[in-house]
């Protein structure tokens, strides 16, 4: 099973994206947009695993003891680079509380063989990922013209606000791939406390 930790999201603040989404949407007609109902702030992404070590897993992230953490959604990014985007992605300002869980996650998972990322914790919302959208396999700043309509219109807009909220909880998601695009579901629901 494919699994992730991640961040659910407040319903205020995935409309307002939803709303953002329906009137950007159109400026990059090729692109694999995310649903709304989709969004998350994934901490770490575990990746196939098999069945049998699912209680162990929720069993050591059950472990980890955090404080809640407050974010702002705001404005937004290109990834790697604006002129060699690939993926397209909302802001997240946290506070230290968010890179302290995500790394607490990353240690409770050290023993299950899940490496730890080899760059630091960079929380984002991802929106819409371009053509052989491949950011693991291509980190050079050639230019790509996924995303250059959208960049215009952006560029002549103020930036966008989102809202803030403090999340309380994180989430044990498994991940189905589709042709109709990933399904998620909440295994299992951690507090922060």
């Amino acid at each position: 099973m494919r699994l992730f930790v991640a961040l659910d999201i407040d319903a205020a603040i995935r409309d307002r994206i939803a709303r953002f989404l329906e009137g950007v949407r159109e400026f990059t007609p090729d692109a694999r947009w995310v649903r709304a109902e989709s969004l998350h702030i994934t901490l770490k992404f575990i990746g196939e695993q098999p069945d049998e070590k699912l209680d162990s897993i929720k069993t050591a992230l059950d472990g980890i003891h955090s404080l809640p953490a407050d974010l702002t959604f705001r404005g937004y990014g290109f990834f790697p680079t604006a002129r060699s985007a690939r993926v397209f992605s909302i802001g997240v300002d946290a506070d230290e509380h968010l890179a302290q869980l995500a790394g607490l996650v990353e240690q409770a998972l050290e023993p299950f063989g899940i490496k730890r990322e080899a760059h630091g914790f960079s929380p984002h919302l991802t929106l819409a990922r371009g053509k052989s959208a491949a950011p693991q396999h291509r980190h050079d700043d050639r230019p790509n013209r996924n995303f250059q309509r959208l960049q215009e219109k952006l560029d002549a807009l103020p930036t966008p606000e989102f809202g803030t909220m403090t999340a309380r909880e994180f989430f044990l998601y498994q991940s189905k791939l589709s042709p109709a695009g990933s399904q998620y579901t909440k295994l299992q629901r951690f507090p922060l406390l």
